[in-house]
Formats: structure tokens, C-alpha cells, sequence
């Protein structure tokens, strides 16, 4: 009889097991998953200077083909992490018109220094012709697709 009762709670331990096991590999290919679907691109430093600003050139002109929003983040941020999921939508939406760069200011400190950044979340929004603009602190959807409607505009 202690055998039967033995084996079972066996058995149950080892579904446990094996369920929670799959459970996380589900998790985990879902954050794959996630990772592989982002459209905001995450720069580095050296990334910055190829694609978007040379900050180390003798000019600062835009380097892209495309309007371009960066947002200067960093992981601590709460605000930061409030906007990032309106951005990656907005990336989505107007992805072929518009380019969106995530920069993080820890990790990408001479890119932050170079536009003078020293509050975030930072947005900045790069029109193919005019000047850029910048603005500081989180905002809600509406108030980003009108600032991108403007540099689409100056195109």
C-alpha cells in the first residue's frame, strides 16, 4: 500500500515538473517571441554615429533617408518605461515612414552628452529637412503622432 501511495506522489511530482518545465519554455519563447517583433531599434554608440548623427564629425547632419524619432531612455526609468510601449506602437504604424531609435543614456553617455540631454525620457524628432526638436518627459499617444505628422511634414 506505502508503495502505490509512493508511486503516485511520484508520478504527480514528476507531471508537476514536467508542466512547470514546458510552462517556462512557453514563457521563454514568448520573450523571444517579443524581442524578435520590437520596431523601435536599439542603438549604441557607434550605431548613433552611423545611421542617425556623426557626433564625432565637424557637422551635425542627419544621416538617414527617413524622418526619425530617438528616444533617450534608460531601464530605471518609470517614465521611460510608461513610453516605450507607445513608441513601439507608433514604430509599427508608421514603420516605412518614419524610423524610431531607442538610445540609452547609461550605456550611450558621449550620444547623450552630445545633445546636451540631462532629463529623460528625451525625445527627439529629426525631420529629413529643418531643424529637430526635442521634447522632455512622458507623454500619451495623441500628443507623439502629432509631433511625427509635423516632421513628416517637412519632409
Amino acid at each position: 500500500m506505502k508503495t502505490r501511495h509512493y508511486l503516485a506522489a511520484l508520478a504527480a511530482l514528476m507531471i508537476i515538473t514536467v508542466t512547470s518545465c514546458g510552462n517556462v519554455g512557453a514563457q521563454n519563447d514568448k520573450n523571444k517571441k517579443s524581442v524578435e517583433d520590437k520596431y523601435a531599434i536599439e542603438l549604441t554608440s557607434d550605431q548613433f554615429s552611423q545611421l542617425v548623427y556623426d557626433i564625432d564629425g565637424k557637422e551635425m547632419r542627419y544621416l538617414g533617408d527617413k524622418p526619425a524619432i530617438v528616444d533617450f531612455t534608460a531601464t530605471w526609468c518609470g517614465p521611460c518605461r510608461s513610453i516605450a510601449p507607445i513608441l513601439e506602437e507608433l514604430a509599427k504604424e508608421y514603420q516605412g515612414h518614419i524610423v524610431v531609435y531607442k538610445v540609452d543614456v547609461d550605456r550611450c553617455r558621449e550620444v547623450a552628452e552630445a545633445f546636451g540631454i540631462t532629463s529623460i525620457p528625451a525625445v527627439l524628432y529629426i525631420p529629413l529637412e529643418g531643424e529637430p526638436s526635442m521634447t522632455i518627459g512622458a507623454r500619451n499617444k495623441s500628443k507623439f503622432q502629432n509631433e511625427i505628422e509635423r516632421i513628416l511634414l517637412d519632409k
